[in-house]
């Protein structure tokens, strides 16, 4: 198991990163703000426009820091890595495991089965934690439909089929979303899921916080020797990490609902960090994204018994527990994906 190392985050317009012998610097005109040893690190991911010295990025593909650079709002624009590592014969049986409609289809219905499971857990928490503030009948009653549809996608005998049931499912359980959310009801509400641009403020927190788990899940399986680009649910694109999107759907109300929900709920977020823009889309400031990316650190600390493994981890290593159990399939070693369920 490797070591759970850091991800530095850079939100700051105008930083610029260099290398000073082994560390990265991180300045802002040109008064040092933040010195780490690159042993410290395993991902650098860069919001906004950066400036970034050619002997930092060699030095970066050299340890195997993979450098990710987005838009102000989370918008994926490039990445940096060193050399392809991995076992090829891996690689060459993932494709052709994509390329078998009956082996992508067992595989989607398990990355569905595991998101709509973990959205249950969502719900049935909610219940649980704030049975006094919100509607238990309708949340309870949504429990229930989700499970009906977790049945249908076990035995889900086609792509598209199984893709209007998760349609089906997501609606069902945004739709209660808002009920979730038991503070701050004036400037943090939900009337349904949007993105590209996020048009409230609980959507961005969503995009942003499932930006920063791709960053997560697409470093993990790129570690194991998987291409993250070729999936079995989401459909191959140029530049779109569809491999990456398919692992997302079973982390995703564990991993990030959850923490969005706790960040209001707790009040560590607040209506002044948000702005809207002209064209209707909401933008998270600087000491907003800070607080959301701190409070991701130190959920990644947390551990957990991983149900398959029945060892304790940290939450941090889960994207790459999953990737590794998929590899162990893809070669032959597991008889099928442990999806992560949380119980």
């Amino acid at each position: 198991m490797r070591k759970l190392l850091n991800t530095l985050y850079v939100t700051i317009p105008g930083a610029y990163l260099s290398r000073d012998g082994e560390n990265v610097v991180v300045k802002v005109e040109n008064h040092e703000q933040l010195r780490l040893p690159i042993h410290n690190l395993e991902g650098i991911v860069c919001f906004g426009f950066l400036g970034m010295s050619p002997s930092l990025m060699s030095l970066c593909t050299e340890r195997d820091v993979a450098l990710s650079f987005l838009t102000e709002n989370g918008f994926f624009l490039g990445k940096v890595t060193g050399p392809v590592s991995g076992n090829v014969l891996l690689r060459r049986k993932q494709y052709r495991m994509a390329d078998s409609p009956e082996a992508s289809l067992n595989l989607a219905r398990l990355f569905i089965a595991g998101k709509i499971a973990n959205c249950r857990n969502v719900l049935q928490r909610a219940v649980r934690d704030h049975s006094g503030n919100i509607d238990s009948s309708q949340i309870t009653q949504v429990i229930a439909n989700l499970a009906i549809k977790q049945g249908q996608v076990i035995i889900a005998h086609e792509m598209n089929y199984l893709r209007g049931i998760e349609g089906e499912a997501a609606q069902a359980y945004f739709g209660v979303f808002d009920q979730m959310i038991v503070t701050q009801k004036d400037h943090f509400y939900l009337e349904g899921r949007n993105r590209r641009p996020p048009l409230d403020n609980v959507n961005a927190l969503l995009s942003f916080t499932y930006v920063l788990l791709m960053h997560e899940v697409r470093a993990a399986l790129e570690s194991v020797g998987l291409d993250p680009c070729v999936g079995f649910l989401h459909v191959d694109r140029p530049g779109r990490q569809s491999l990456a999107l398919d692992m997302m759907e079973e982390l995703r109300p564990y991993f990030a609902d959850r923490m969005v929900l706790s960040l209001i709920n707790r009040k560590q977020v607040n209506y002044k960090g948000f702005t809207k823009r002209e064209m209707g889309g909401v933008l998270m400031d600087d000491p907003t994204r800070k607080e959301v990316i701190a409070a991701w650190q130190k959920r990644k600390q947390e551990e957990i018994i991983h149900p398959f493994l029945n060892e304790k981890i940290p939450i941090g290593l889960l994207p790459y527990v999953q990737a590794l159990l998929l590899a162990r399939f893809i070669r032959g070693d597991l008889n099928n994906y442990p999806v992560h369920v949380v119980k």
